[in-house]
Formats: structure tokens, sequence, C-alpha cells
């Protein structure tokens, strides 16, 4: 009978040497997952990497390295590698505000259901947006489903990871962004923006809406008028429609 392995997860990075090989290299990583009682030294190593590196790390229980690495000798260490290459924001935003047309950027607080990550930057590669902005914690990981779900989108979407939304806010005002939040309380109705000249649209998970935090940063309070009933709409839908309505007056202007 034929002997198989057990199949890992792709992507997947594990045992101490070779994920300390991976930050050292450079390589972009999601996250590292580090085993609750690892040796202090080890520990050290690693978390020090990762900060370093700007990955997140995170201390969980053995077991739930066993599942992710499904038989495999982890040593208590195991990483996950991004599916695409993070970029990092200034970096965009210096580049995109160097050219003729204005950039239109997405900033997501709290989407952590892959779908409508996936769908959401399927909308932005679509409508021309030039960039999504993510938080490290709290955001849905862009993993082969996320790719799969944005139908390839996110091959050709910059994606920008931050440790803090709120200084990726106060970042892109310095270099003249108008940041728009979409809020179900916003004073202005989404046909009312301006929206030609360079912009950020945020918008927020559907149970919590944009932390408070952002919303006191935001320049603009936009919401998208609304007919029926229930009220309210999923996000990515939401997103779509602060894309369709960005292009559609740069196409106008």
């Amino acid at each position: 009978m034929e002997n198989r392995q057990p199949k890992k997860k792709e992507g997947l990075i594990f045992g101490v040497h070779p994920v300390i090989e991976a930050l050292d290299s450079g390589r972009q990583l999601d996250r590292v997952f580090v085993k609750k009682g690892l040796s202090v030294d080890v520990l050290n190593t690693i978390s020090d990497k990762a900060r370093a590196a700007g990955v997140y790390y995170q201390i969980v229980p053995v077991d739930k390295l066993d599942r992710l690495c499904r038989g495999g000798n982890h040593q208590g260490v195991a990483a996950l590698a991004s599916m695409v290459g993070y970029v990092p924001l200034e970096d965009l935003v210096s580049s995109l505000m160097d050219q003729d047309e204005p950039p239109c950027l997405l900033l997501l607080d709290g989407i952590t259901d892959i779908h409508n990550f996936g769908a959401i930057a399927r909308s932005a590669e679509c409508l021309g947006a030039n960039g999504v902005i993510v938080a490290e914690q709290g955001a849905a990981r862009v993993n082969a489903d996320a790719m799969k779900i944005s139908a390839g989108a996110l091959n050709h979407l910059p994606v920008c990871k931050v440790q803090v939304l709120a200084d990726a806010v106060l970042l892109m005002k310095a270099y003249g962004i108008k940041i728009v939040a979409c809020t179900e309380k916003g004073n202005t109705s989404l046909t009312q923006s301006e929206l030609t000249g360079p912009v950020c649209l945020m918008v927020g998970a559907e149970d919590k809406g944009i932390q408070s935090k952002l919303i006191k940063l935001a320049d603009e309070h936009i919401t998208i008028p609304m007919q029926g009933k229930i009220g309210s709409l999923n996000v990515s839908v939401a997103a779509g429609i602060l894309l369709m309505e960005c292009l559609r007056q740069r196409k106008l202007s």
C-alpha cells in the first residue's frame, strides 16, 4: 500500500529554523503561530524577527498547530506565507500621487469574512481602484480561497497591510487624499459627494461598522441612498456601489 503523507496547507511553513529563515529572507508572511509554553529563547527570537518584519504573530495552544500542520513536526512554530506581495502604503501613495490620474483607494476596517473580502477585491480591480488597505489584525487573510473568490483580481490589485489603520489614514491625509467614511449615520448622500480628486473610501464590518477613531479622522461621512425596508447592504455590495459612483464621476469630469 502506498504510504501517503498528510497533505499540508498551501503556503504553510513549519519548524523553528524554516520559519526563522523565512523571516530573515524577507519572504512575505501572513502571520506566525507560536506554541504556548515554547522556550523563552525561541519565543524571543521569533517575536523579535516577526516584529522587525512587520508580521503579526500569535501564541496558540499546541493542538492548533497540530491541526494546522497535520502531523508535521512543527517544533512549536508555524507560519502562513502570503499569497500576494503586500505593498508598503507610503510607497504606493507616493507613487500614485506622482501620476496624472488622482488615486482611488479603499480601506477595509474589520472585514474578516473571506467571501466579502474576495468580492470587494474583485469589484475594486474591475472598477479602477488603485489599492486596498487592511489591518494586520482583524482582517481576512489573503489565501487561496480569497484569490479564487476575487477571480484573480488580487494578482493585479495592490494590497497594503498596516499595523494601525488610523496611522494609515493620517499618512494619506498628509498626502492630500480625502478620507470618505461610508456609514449609515452619514450626513451627505453618496451622489452629492465629490469623488473626482484623490480619495480613500472607508467601509467597515456589517455588525460594527467603521471604528469611531477612523470616523473622527474622516473628512466626510457619506451614506448610500436606499428606498427598501431593510436599510442595510452587504459590505461587498456597498463597496461596489461606492467604487462605481467614484468611477462614474471621474468618467464625467
